[in-house]
């Protein structure tokens, strides 16, 4: 039963870091791109990606602060790469459900 809430806790925590403004704009761009549900995983890693590479590079383009890369060796930036995809995984297939639903051919 620990697992499972494990699991539950990691795609809650997901939802809220998707949850907010730049986050649901990837997800928004994401969902109006995606061409079937097939591709949902697909987009999801690249939302991740988007969403890291946007903290990498905002700090830079709004301040003029010095470029730091993210402590890809540590396993804390792995678990919040898990958890953003995870929550881009549940906030991209509810996009693309309600796109699916409105354009419906």
């Amino acid at each position: 039963m620990d697992i499972v809430n494990n699991i539950i806790d990691y795609l809650q925590a997901g939802f809220y870091q998707v949850n907010h403004l730049q986050g649901l704009i990837i997800a928004l761009v994401a969902a109006l791109l995606l061409p079937n549900a097939k591709s949902i995983p697909v987009f999801a890693l690249g939302a991740t990606v988007v969403h890291i590479l946007v903290d990498v590079f905002a700090p830079v383009f709004a301040n003029g602060a010095q470029l730091r890369l993210p402590p890809i060796v540590e396993v804390v930036f792995w678990e919040r790469v898990l958890i953003l995809l995870l929550g881009y995984l549940i906030v991209i297939s509810v996009l693309g459900l309600i796109k699916h639903l409105i354009f419906k051919r």
